[in-house]
């Protein structure tokens, strides 16, 4: 049935491009306007979207107004990895959707004491992130079944798990691989 009416609408446009060079060259910029359309769309839903850090709470690795390509695909397929910089649908039901660094698996004992991070009592160490380190204290608390513990980077200045609790699998839209705004801030992230 699709070939079949591909085929019509190439033959339809063969006939257009005989008759008059002008009604073709508009006949093939609108479809190809079309095609460009649907190609973005079914990205921007499936594959990758683009994303705005709202606030102070991921400094120093992301600032306010950064955005960001998110990769939507990569948690179909693997599960997430701890230290990762992940998108999801903000806990707060505001349509809104947040940006901080995954810390700690479902089943796994989250503590923390004077702003250092233990995962099942062992000090959790990110190489390479530059975090904010704060004195606050959290837990412990076990991360429920398919849910994730997450915190900002800036931690003093940071509304994460410690503030409204776990994030659930279903709600994670996808991984931040990279800024691309503004020029000065480019970077893949880790």
């Amino acid at each position: 049935m699709i070939k079949s009416r591909y085929a019509k609408w190439v033959d339809y446009k063969a006939k257009i491009k005989a008759e008059s060079a002008i009604k073709y060259f508009i006949l093939d910029g609108v479809e190809s306007i079309i095609v460009a359309l649907g190609m973005a769309l079914v990205i921007k839903t499936y594959i990758l979207q683009t994303s705005l850090v709202y606030s102070g709470s991921m400094i120093p690795t992301l600032g306010i107004n950064d955005r960001l390509i998110v990769n939507k695909v990569i948690y179909h397929t693997r599960a997430p990895i701890r230290g990762e910089i992940v998108l999801f649908e903000s806990p707060y039901k505001d349509k809104k959707e947040f940006v901080k660094r995954l810390i700690a698996y479902p089943g796994e004992l989250v503590e923390v004491k004077r702003g250092i991070i233990y995962i099942n009592g062992t000090q959790l160490v990110l190489a390479g992130v530059n975090v904010q380190r704060d004195y606050s204290y959290y837990g412990p608390e076990t991360v429920p079944e398919n849910s994730y513990f997450v915190m900002g980077d800036n931690r003093g200045n940071s509304a994460d798990s410690r503030v409204w609790g776990f994030v659930p699998r279903n709600e994670l839209i996808g991984k931040a691989i990279f800024t691309f705004w503004p020029p000065s801030r480019v970077q893949v992230l880790h």
